[in-house]
């Protein structure tokens, strides 16, 4: 059903929600000090604590996982309003391994090596805020139905953290759930949306080959294991790429190869390791046997043996059509039909899809680009940025998607 008549002709916002300048001005100070101080996953105790001291403080009882990072706080009491299953808002708290290289920036990392260079502080933020404008609702008796905020832990670490929240009840009496990605090539106070498929499968695999090394002006005596790697890079790929749909996007690159000490010696040790992506949710679950038999073809042909890792990763993120509808909605209730704009397929992975494998939901790319800028900040990288006008934006979507949420039930 269609929520656009909560929206006034006018333009004008009649929704309740919008986020005050006072806790803008806060919000985007929380998210500078999260900026400061990124943890890797399963290590974001000084994360969870922050946002767990702001929630209290609001009069929120927020829950920390079995784990012992991330949390979980609803808002109302679920279970209430005849056992409607409630809306959840998510987001990931975690940071990467990689250094902060911003030159000119006052709240860049503090951590050697560490950044949030993904854009998490931003998610964290935004759910944040969204429960600090729908506690205060809620006080004033005028949220219709329970909330529940889930702050994730360890999105980044395969197979994530989804799997230790939801095992800690993180889904319990929800009924659909939300969530925002920051995106750069999208300008901040706009959102992208798909429906079906947004993001791609991802897994990682870790190759160890083995055989008799020896003197380079003997190669016919040896197992030439750098040659024997050099071809599963090239080889491999495009074996896999001949044994399924094409359309699947079943997509094998490495990060890393290494081998040898010396340049006329023959190693008896090479490893390689890298990603699978998939774009097509059955093609994802036939992965694991086509690309391990790849691998084995090709290093048998070079009398090599092969040991391989397959580590299972994230299915795609299959976007609910409804509930991407919703979040249609809610932006054009609060900004216009000009705030939402079309989507592509990522091939990035996400640990968000685990939810979406029990319950509906979907995840909205959130503009972070500064409007007319040209320059796209890509994210894993350690220059990533983003326009913090994306927090208000965020924080306004997932209150009126809440509110909408309740009034078309």
């Amino acid at each position: 059903m269609s929520r656009e008549s909560e929206a006034d002709p006018s333009g004008e916002d009649t929704l309740p929600g919008v986020l005050p300048e006072a806790l803008r001005a806060e919000l985007v100070a929380f998210r500078r000090d999260l900026h400061m101080h990124p943890e890797l996953g399963n290590q974001e105790f000084r994360t969870t604590a922050a946002i767990k001291a702001r929630l209290e403080k609001a009069g929120l009882a927020p829950r920390v996982l079995a784990v012992g990072t991330g949390l979980i706080c609803d808002i109302g009491t679920v279970g209430a309003a005849d056992g409607v299953p409630v809306l959840a808002l998510r987001a990931d708290i975690d940071a990467l391994p990689i250094p902060d290289t911003k030159a000119e920036c006052a709240y860049r990392s503090t951590v050697p090596d560490r950044a949030h260079a993904c854009g998490h502080d931003v998610h964290t933020t935004v759910v944040l805020g969204a429960g600090l404008v729908l506690a205060d609702l809620h006080r004033q008796g005028r949220l219709p139905r329970p909330v529940r905020l889930i702050f994730q832990p360890a999105e980044e670490v395969l197979p994530g953290g989804a799997a230790d929240a939801i095992a800690d009840g993180a889904l319990k009496g929800v009924g659909r759930i939300i969530a925002v990605h920051c995106d750069p090539r999208v300008d901040a106070g706009r959102i992208g949306l798909r429906e079906g498929a947004i993001t791609s499968a991802c897994d990682r695999l870790e190759i160890s080959l083995d055989g008799p090394g020896g003197h380079t002006a003997r190669p016919h005596l040896t197992t030439d294991l750098v040659t024997a790697a050099a071809r599963v890079v090239t080889d491999v790929p495009a074996l896999v790429g001949r044994r399924v749909d094409t359309r699947a996007g079943l997509a094998v690159t490495w990060g890393r190869i290494e081998s040898g000490h010396a340049p006329n010696v023959i190693p008896q040790h090479a490893e390689l390791s890298g990603t699978v992506r998939c774009l097509d949710l059955d093609a994802w679950r036939q992965a694991p046997d086509i690309v391990v038999a790849a691998i084995d073809e090709v290093a048998n042909l070079h009398r090599a043996k092969s040991e391989i890792n397959y580590v299972r990763g994230v299915p795609p993120v299959v976007n609910d059509a409804d509930v991407t509808g919703l979040l249609r909605d809610a932006m054009i209730a609060r900004r216009g039909e000009t705030a939402v704009e079309a989507t592509e397929q990522s091939l990035g992975g996400e640990d968000f899809s685990w939810y979406l494998e029990r319950v509906p939901g979907a995840m909205a790319r959130l503009g972070v680009r500064p409007p007319g800028e040209r320059t796209v900040r890509d994210l894993h990288q350690g220059d990533f940025d983003a326009d913090e006008s994306a927090i208000t934006a965020g924080v306004e979507l997932f209150t009126a998607a809440a509110l909408l949420d309740a009034a078309g039930r």
